[in-house]
């Protein structure tokens, strides 16, 4: 069995190239020959490759003149690939092209996009391999086989589709720079990106509006607004007028930097630029301003806005909802929500959130499941927030019964839990003293491919360590950083109090010191739990100066020291003879 190799494919491939026949028409020529796949084969293929081995044998080399559409495989495989069903498409491409038929590169196209919207890859792959070996590949098809690599963060096997497509004469166009820029920008490789528009240069091909906002978007988050109006300049000197797209992002930077002045007085140069503020302008300048409860200037916007026959849509009014339910003005938002719908609106996710959460928190659950109701009676069925909301109340009500009832329902009503509805079950579990179910909850989650968050982590530390187990607590934290996430200061001081109060002050020490070697520093609530450790293990006067100590270094605050003050009555009496000894 002889193996053949190439430099092209990347290492995830797990088919092999077939030889191209040197010869011309009707003459022997040696092929590989692969078995044709079940289509009900659900194995990896990446794990169990077919069998490959070179034959001789006797193949025509010109496509048969057959009428495709009266071809009863050609019409399964398109009926195939219209539902959906790639797998059992590529078998009947598979048939088609072993008995010598030219796939379509448009048919090809979609079942690439399709295996990487699955996140198949070696069979998306497999595709554009029997595309160019029997059919006529073209820049779209080369695009989407690009943009499965970058959306799958394999920028890496991306490049080397690039240079095999360069190799293979086809040039790139802009949207495949376009995709490798996206790529880049959205995973923070923002000189990466850069480096591909200076590419794009070099091949002579003309970046356009999109090229330049997708970079604005990016520079905004890396760079700053000063850099991303840079950019703006460099993109109106190539002639590029910019749309409301952009415009809108660099309007977004600004408030997001504090700018609102300036993001007020960008907007209001936007008519002599040719362009007029749309809704999503407004939207921007509106939140910002209800976010630093700036009303009275959020009702002039809202009449400039219909000045300019600028209609507000379900997102203006959603923006109001929420800011109203955050200042406590739950009535008001329910009037807003029915004022939306009598302008014809219909309210969605977003729109009922802040109100089920408003009435969660105020202890109205009988308000918060209505408006769950009046949700699915306007055709807007509640998402898992709606739901973790609720259930987060009921744990918190001491309805952990009624709340794993809806929670096993969820996956009933179209509506999977997540990483979030398992933290809040498995919390309300272990707090109501049945730690099987709890555990259960968390081996649930990961048997369903649900990975843990840093939330899972610190809710089992806490657990842990309220009962005791600090040991298999300081465990989990360094499973925690092994299995990805790095432990914050948040886990580390559920730690540190748990030590605490085992009386193991040298072992919250030594965790301290570790954390801050871990990079990790240090907040308020840190040293506080340290001094109060110190001073509950019966060292009062090392407590007093540790806190004199953590007090010069501005670490500790002065309601700080009130609070170890009522914390140990003795505290003033240690802090003067203390303070005596240092004067001696």
């Amino acid at each position: 069995m002889t193996k053949i190799s190439t430099d092209f494919w990347p290492q995830t491939l797990p088919f092999i190239i077939p030889l191209k026949p040197t010869s011309h028409s009707h003459q022997s020529s040696v092929f590989v020959s692969c078995g044709v796949p079940n289509p009900n084969d659900n194995s990896n293929s990446s794990r169990n490759p077919p069998k490959v081995w070179v034959s001789a044998k006797t193949r025509p080399t010109h496509l048969q003149n057959v009428d495709f559409k009266e071809s009863h495989l050609m019409k399964v495989l398109n009926r195939s690939c219209k539902a959906g069903k790639y797998k059992e498409s590529l078998y009947f491409l598979e048939c088609l092209v072993n008995k010598g038929y030219k796939p379509d590169v448009i048919l090809c196209t979609k079942l690439i996009k399709g295996f990487f919207n699955y996140r198949n890859i070696p069979k998306a792959i497999r595709v554009m391999q029997i595309l160019e070996e029997h059919g006529e590949p073209d820049v779209f098809s080369y695009n989407a086989l690009i943009s499965g690599f970058c959306k799958a963060n394999q920028i890496v096997s991306a490049n080397k589709v690039l240079d095999r497509m360069k190799r293979r004469g086809f040039l790139p166009d802009v949207v495949t720079y376009n995709i490798m820029i996206g790529s880049l920008c959205s995973r923070g490789k923002l000189d990466s990106a850069l480096k591909v528009l200076d590419q794009l240069m070099k091949d002579k091909c003309e970046p356009t509006v999109i090229t330049y906002t997708i970079l604005i978007e990016a520079t905004i988050l890396e760079g700053g607004i000063d850099e991303a109006m840079k950019l703006l300049d460099e993109m109106l000197l190539r002639r590029l007028r910019p749309d409301m797209y952009t415009y809108n992002a660099v309007i977004r930077g600004m408030c997001k930097e504090g700018m609102v002045d300036r993001a007020f007085e960008f907007v209001q140069s936007l008519k002599s630029k040719g362009c007029e503020p749309d809704v999503v302008s407004y939207n921007i300048l509106l939140r910002v301003l209800l976010n630093l409860g700036k009303w009275d200037e959020g009702e002039k916007l809202l009449a400039e806005m219909y000045s300019r026959g600028c209609e507000p849509n379900v997102v203006t009014y959603s923006i109001l909802i929420s800011s109203l339910c955050r200042d406590g003005k739950v009535e008001d938002a329910v009037n807003v929500l029915k004022v939306m719908k009598e302008k014809g609106l219909r309210p969605d996710a977003y729109s009922y959130d802040p109100l089920v959460s408003a009435f969660c928190k105020e202890g109205r659950l009988d308000l918060a499941i209505e408006f769950l109701d009046l949700m699915i009676t306007d055709g807007c069925l509640p998402d898992i927030v709606n739901y973790n909301t609720i259930l987060a109340t009921l744990c918190k009500n001491g309805n952990a019964d009624l709340a794993l009832e809806i929670f096993e329902k969820l996956g009933e009503v179209g509506c999977p839990p997540d990483v979030s509805s398992y933290n809040t079950m498995f919390s309300a579990l272990w707090n109501c003293g049945d730690r099987a179910r709890a555990l259960g909850m968390i081996s649930g989650m990961v048997n369903k491919g649900i990975d843990p968050d840093e939330i899972t982590y610190n809710s089992l530390i806490s657990c842990l360590c309220r009962d005791g187990m600090v040991d298999e607590a300081i465990g989990l934290l360094v499973d925690m950083e092994s299995g990805g996430f790095k432990p914050t200061v948040i886990s580390y001081n559920i730690v540190i109090l748990g030590l605490c109060k085992a009386h193991r002050t040298g072992d919250a020490i030594e965790v301290l010191a570790a954390m801050v070697e871990k990079g990790c520093q240090p907040n308020e609530t840190t040293y506080i739990m340290l001094v109060e450790g110190i001073g509950f293990a019966g060292w009062q006067v090392e407590a007093v100066g540790l806190a004199n100590s953590l007090i010069s270094l501005n670490a500790i605050s002065e309601d700080s020291l009130k609070r170890l003050n009522k914390t140990f009555p003795m505290f003033d009496v240690y802090k003067e003879l203390t303070l005596s000894d240092i004067k001696n």
